[in-house]
């Protein structure tokens, strides 16, 4: 009777202590998938609901298409729930039309109708619209969230406008906006960005779309409302229409990824600030800049692709939720680490 009594217990421990360690929780995936100088990141969050953020080029026999597809598949998603054009300029919404025919997609997100007066974009407007048809779509606002579980996705800025209160945490001064040049006015789709930060648990992403830099002076100055973030995609594949140093330097980004293509983006200027930016420990680039110099490169391993004709090898990042993440250069295969950084992170609401 003792050995059976003692057995019983035995097996009641074992199950407390199985119940107790729950397992470990999947990380966040990011893609940065290679659309020649577009945009098209994926994120896949640790329960597996995915947003995609824009969706690259049309034409091109559907290149940009197929490499989301199959940036999905590798993520092990069979259907995107959410996809976010952040405006309808050609290398952001133009693979929508082909891309609806190749995998299943729930809601499309946008900051409304195009608000360029051109007469491209009025075109590529139109096809998004028709390819789009029958799909849930939601016009989103500064301040708004998309209902992805696991992970918060703030908008920080939609048709022009901005948040108008600081995030938690951010809100101070921000003392770069006093030596910042005024930018013009931009009239185009990259002004109305949608741009959103990412966040699981201490780890920030963000992405501002091609947001110009009078409309990033209006999220950086005088007062810092994003606050730093560890994952920073450079605005505008890196053009240097985007990214002053008030926003970039403000963010103190451990890590950047500029999305450029071999013959567009990545210009020396903002290649520079981004380089020079306060806390970076490392600069990424989707394609060797071919119009750039090499002092406006990143060494050969950290470029996904080197040459200008390619495979389109893309960038993964994948985070835990104590700001800890990795990134892996799909094309050598060779991934870093990095450490979460003991900054004032707000965690996750």
């Amino acid at each position: 009777m003792r050995q059976i009594l003692t057995a019983l217990v035995l097996l009641f421990l074992c199950i407390s202590t199985c119940r107790a360690t729950p397992p470990n929780p999947k990380p966040l995936q990011i893609y940065f998938i290679d659309v020649e100088g577009g945009q098209a990141t994926l994120v896949v969050s640790p329960s597996g609901e995915s947003l995609l953020i824009d969706t690259g080029w049309p034409d091109n026999e559907g290149r940009d298409a197929d490499r989301i597809v199959a940036a999905a598949h590798q993520a092990g998603i069979k259907k995107i729930d959410y996809v976010l054009i952040t405006h309808f300029h050609r290398d952001h919404v133009g693979g929508v039309p082909q891309l609806v025919g190749g995998i299943k997609i729930g809601t499309f997100v946008d900051h409304g109708p195009n608000l360029e007066d051109s007469e491209v974009t009025r075109t590529d407007y139109a096809a998004y619209e028709k390819a789009v048809a029958g799909h849930p779509r939601m016009t989103v606002k500064p301040g708004w969230g998309l209902p992805i579980k696991g992970i918060q996705v703030r908008v920080l800025t939609a048709a022009g406008e901005p948040i108008d209160t600081p995030l938690p945490g951010a809100g101070r001064a921000n003392s770069y906006c006093t030596s910042e040049p005024s930018a013009p006015v931009d009239d185009t789709e990259n002004a109305r960005s949608v741009g959103v930060l990412i966040t699981y648990g201490r780890f920030r992403f963000l992405d501002l779309g091609d947001l110009t830099k009078q409309k990033e002076r209006a999220v950086a100055c005088p007062n810092n409302l994003i606050g730093s973030v560890d994952l920073f995609l450079v605005t505008h594949h890196g053009a240097d229409l985007s990214n002053s140093k008030a926003l970039v330097w403000a963010r103190q980004p451990q890590v950047a990824v500029i999305d450029n293509g071999p013959r567009k983006g990545s210009s020396p200027a903002a290649w520079q600030i981004v380089h020079d930016a306060p806390g970076l420990e490392d600069l990424w680039q989707l394609h060797y800049a071919e119009e750039s110099d090499k002092l406006h490169n990143v060494d050969a391993d950290h470029i996904a692709n080197v040459k200008e004709h390619c495979e389109g090898a893309f960038l993964k990042v994948s985070a835990e939720s104590d700001g800890s993440y990795t990134l892996t250069n799909s094309r050598t295969g060779v991934t870093k680490s990095y450490s979460s950084r003991e900054q004032d992170h707000p965690t996750q609401q």
